[in-house]
Order: C-alpha cells, then sequence, then structure tokens
C-alpha cells in the first residue's frame, strides 16, 4: 500500500515539473514587456514565475485527474 502511495507521489512531482517546465516554455512565446511598467524587472520576473507555476501546476492536476478517473473506470463494470 505504501509503495503505490510513493508511486503516486513520485508521478505527481514529475508531472508537475513537466508542466511547469512546459508553461515557461510556452510563455516565452508572449511579449510581456509592453505590459509592464520600466524598472520593474525583479517585479517582472517574479510574475512570470508565478504564472508559470500556476499554469503549470492547473495543467498537472488535470491530468493527474484525468488519469485517476480513467483508471477508476474499471470500476464500474
Amino acid at each position: 500500500m505504501s509503495l503505490e502511495f510513493g508511486q503516486q507521489a513520485l508521478l505527481s512531482i514529475i508531472s508537475h515539473l513537466f508542466f511547469i517546465g512546459i508553461s515557461f516554455y510556452a510563455l516565452q512565446a508572449l511579449n510581456f514587456e509592453k505590459l509592464l511598467r520600466a524598472n520593474r524587472v525583479f517585479q517582472a520576473r517574479l510574475l512570470y514565475i508565478l504564472l508559470t507555476i500556476v499554469i503549470g501546476s492547473s495543467v498537472s492536476n488535470f491530468f493527474l485527474d484525468y488519469l485517476n478517473w480513467a483508471q477508476l473506470l474499471q470500476n464500474l463494470w
């Protein structure tokens, strides 16, 4: 039982890091300089990092929920 929890935890960590990386890569296509004030480099980078984490975590949670629901379908029959 604890092995299953460990595997699920490892899958969750890898999934979150993977989708955070993908969202970081995808956000680089946007030009944020036009939206931000001048001389606010630290705040702009912090916003960029937080936005990346939010998007990546949301997508990862969706992926993990979908995977869990697909496994639960076996109990339907």
